[in-house]
């Protein structure tokens, strides 16, 4: 029996989806749910699992082929499988992904005789001397990379005029297809920049109080919950308090009319192998410390693995960035359309303060508030940032109600 494998869809308004890698060859035999492709929706990189289990032909049953970056329709066929195949003799329960083969060179035809003749070492085809010329390069300037060490026309495309400086670098360019996924960033971003009033305020925080808290409590949180007490915990706890003080932050446009949220659904901004994701913590107003660790581990191994779900990164009401991870002292983050506001967490370096007229060296990071000023005034902005500014200075009052073991559920 053939059984036609179809794109399923990945979720709802997605139309079409990009064949990313294939994973398996035509012709191997494949089980059941065994991945034999990924794809790439404008949202998340998604593994295609096999239906049955069988002898695979990578085409349609009219042997149209697609290739890895082809836009595909959802519900389009893809593939068949041969389910009435044997499983060849010594093959493995656990199919490993097959490697590719590289296709054959095919090798320059050799030229004619008086090709030859024409295109010494050193001499630009006529196409090559043409542009040489426009840009004003002398061919002896140029290295030849053709038959004999003749100037071909890529050779003259690629020469730079000299300025001044020599240089016998390798001055070679590349160009691959951008994946759905990061077009539709870029996309978003543009987007962001062009309709939204975006303006960014800034503070500093003194993360020893958390320090304290960390080193203190780390290990026994750790042995209790099985996830490590870390700062995002802390930043997304005080989001969720100063969001209920400033409730417009957690509001959006829609047309003429401002969408204000009773609910705190904080996007978690992460780097995955196919870019930038943004997976979702729902309800946090309703976690706690270990909670809020719990879902973001788990969300950011989903998202490291190519497992994360489109319904995982749909919807939020507001976004956490850490740049901090990679170094960053400072930043503006660019909002996440349509949600109005995003918080930038940075990198924590020991500088010197002033603490009740002493200069002392403290831990210090710098956060940015980016935020939609059609809908957050300056007041409520900085009022919002000064608000998860306090609450990150004194966790003991404000995100633990003064029971610090409570809080943490030791």
């Amino acid at each position: 029996m053939i059984l036609e494998m179809k794109v399923p869809s990945p979720g709802e308004s997605i139309t079409e989806v990009e064949i990313a890698e294939w994973l398996v060859q035509d012709g191997d035999y494949v089980e059941k749910d065994q991945a034999i492709a990924e794809v790439d929706s404008d949202k998340a990189t998604l593994e295609l699992p096999a239906e049955a289990s069988g002898i695979i032909t990578l085409a349609d049953a009219d042997g149209n082929r697609y290739e890895e970056g082809d836009a595909v329709v959802v519900g389009a066929v893809v593939c068949l499988i041969d389910t009435s195949a044997d499983k060849p003799e010594g093959g493995s329960d656990d199919t490993p992904k097959t490697e590719k083969k590289e296709a054959p060179k095919k090798e320059d035809p050799k030229p004619a005789a008086s090709e030859a003749k024409t295109y010494a070492t050193g001499t630009p085809s006529p196409a090559a001397k043409k542009i040489l010329d426009e840009k004003g390069i002398d061919a002896k300037s140029v290295s030849g990379s053709g038959r004999d060490g003749r100037i071909t026309k890529d050779d003259a495309v690629n020469a730079v005029p000299s300025m001044g400086t020599p240089s016998g670098g390798n001055r070679g360019t590349s160009r691959s297809k951008m994946s759905m996924l990061r077009r539709k960033v870029a996309e978003r971003l543009v987007e962001a920049k062009n309709t939204t009033a975006m303006l960014t305020t800034f503070n500093e925080v003194d993360m020893s109080p958390i320090f304290d808290l960390r080193k203190q409590y780390k290990e026994d949180f750790k042995a209790k919950h099985g996830v490590s007490l870390g700062f995002m915990s802390f930043f997304t706890l005080a989001v969720v308090r100063a969001l209920k003080l400033y409730p417009a932050v957690n509001s959006m446009i829609d047309g003429k009319e401002m969408i204000s949220y009773d609910f705190v659904d904080v996007s978690i901004a992460v780097s995955g192998p196919k870019g930038l994701m943004v997976p979702v913590i729902r309800n946090a107003e309703n976690l706690s410390f270990r909670g809020v660790e719990s879902e973001v581990k788990r969300l950011a191994l989903r998202a490291r693995d190519g497992k994360i779900t489109v319904d995982e990164m749909t919807g939020g009401t507001f976004t956490i960035s850490n740049g901090g991870v990679f170094g960053s002292m400072l930043s503006t983050p660019i909002i996440n359309p349509p949600q109005s506001g995003i918080l930038g967490m940075h990198n924590i370096v020991e500088r010197p303060v002033a603490v009740n007229g002493e200069v002392v060296i403290r831990p210090i990071m710098y956060v940015a508030l980016s935020y939609d000023h059609r809908i957050i005034d300056g007041k409520e902005s900085v009022g919002f940032l000064v608000a998860v500014k306090e609450a990150l200075e004194n966790p003991i009052e404000l995100l633990m109600n003064n029971d610090v073991k409570k809080a943490l559920e030791l």
